[in-house]
């Protein structure tokens, strides 16, 4: 995917603030000196089997690409691929249903959208926002010194491919489930609180794709700590048995000469750090004087956060784990 936007032309105008030259989150579009949209999509197949649990988890993802850009989501317009002669209908309704209150407790409205019939269900939305121009948070603002943030724990792929396997337990499969649904909004509202420049959430990419488009915008390295990263309970064990998604593979082969990993981090460590997330955390830059401040504050809000590297001064590869 990489390869192919480089051959799409740049759209250029003075309003657009944030394009897709630096792989950001969102779009940003200035409307006036205090006020900019915030522009995302999102959508994909069925990774639970719970339609109205799909619902949330699918809106929570599009939504994390406006709290990552540090803004508010205004509007959403549902986006739709359903096998309606193959499926019964109250399984579009459960996962609308779910995904239209995942928007309202995001403080934004559906305002519509669109379907086609396909022959695999697909669920997302676009969600516009609003921020101020002169406080956007992008992947390139990181800096030599400040402190990495993840504001949630990595497995859901592999967890989920485990899940299409019958390999795991009721327990485990609602912990992912509601975390996956967990909306990045407070983890948001701190980090713009603290004025961060630099934050992105942890998607397709996996951890390490979505810090490699952190370093190579912000022109940093990044240092990652692999026994400090948050994990979901039994991730390591799911490894260590085979469940690993595709997208990990895909992940692993582009990153291969932009990162060195050390000799003493377990494989499957490895792998999770591939692993394709749905619905992550926020990785969040902080300033280094702001570091301590920054984690009393989110345990002053009871939010998640666990400090999981730092930023250097640019080096080759663009990644070290240790």
């Amino acid at each position: 995917m990489a390869e192919t936007l480089t051959h799409i032309p740049q759209s250029t105008h003075p309003n657009l603030l944030v394009g897709f030259n630096q792989a950001d989150d969102a779009g940003v579009y200035k409307i006036n000196e205090t006020q900019a949209l915030v522009q995302t999509v999102d959508f994909f197949p069925p990774i639970v089997d719970d339609p109205y649990q799909f619902g949330r988890i699918a809106a929570a993802n599009a939504l994390s690409d406006v709290y990552a850009m540090g803004g508010k989501p205004l509007t959403a317009l549902n986006i739709v691929a359903f096998p309606s002669n193959d499926l019964p209908p109250y399984i579009l309704s459960e996962t609308l249903r779910g995904g239209g209150e995942k928007v309202a407790e995001a403080g934004a409205v559906v305002v519509g959208g669109h379907s086609i019939k396909d022959k695999e269900m697909k669920y997302g939305i676009a969600v516009t926002g609003i921020v101020d121009p002169n406080r956007i948070i992008t992947n390139g603002g990181a800096k030599t010194g400040d402190i990495l943030y993840l504001t949630k724990p990595l497995g859901t792929g592999i967890v989920t491919t485990a899940i299409k396997r019958n390999a795991v337990d009721q327990t485990l499969i609602t912990q992912v489930t509601e975390l996956m649904a967990e909306l990045n909004k407070t983890a948001s509202e701190i980090m713009v609180k603290f004025n961060v420049k630099a934050a992105t959430d942890i998607t397709g990419f996996g951890l390490l794709g979505h810090i490699f488009e952190m370093a190579d915008a912000s022109n940093v390295t990044i240092r990652l700590f692999a026994d400090k990263l948050p994990l979901f309970p039994e991730v390591l064990r799911l490894a260590d048995e085979g469940m690993i998604p595709g997208g990990a593979k895909s992940n692993r082969e582009y990153l291969t000469d932009k990162v060195t990993i050390a000799d003493s981090v377990d494989e499957n460590i490895e792998h999770v750090m591939y692993d394709p997330q749905t619905s992550g955390g926020l990785l969040i830059a902080v300033p280094k004087e702001r570091a301590e401040e920054f984690e009393r504050e989110l345990a002053k809000q009871d939010a998640f956060g666990r400090k999981v590297g730092q930023i250097e001064k640019k080096a080759d590869p663009a990644i070290i784990v240790e």
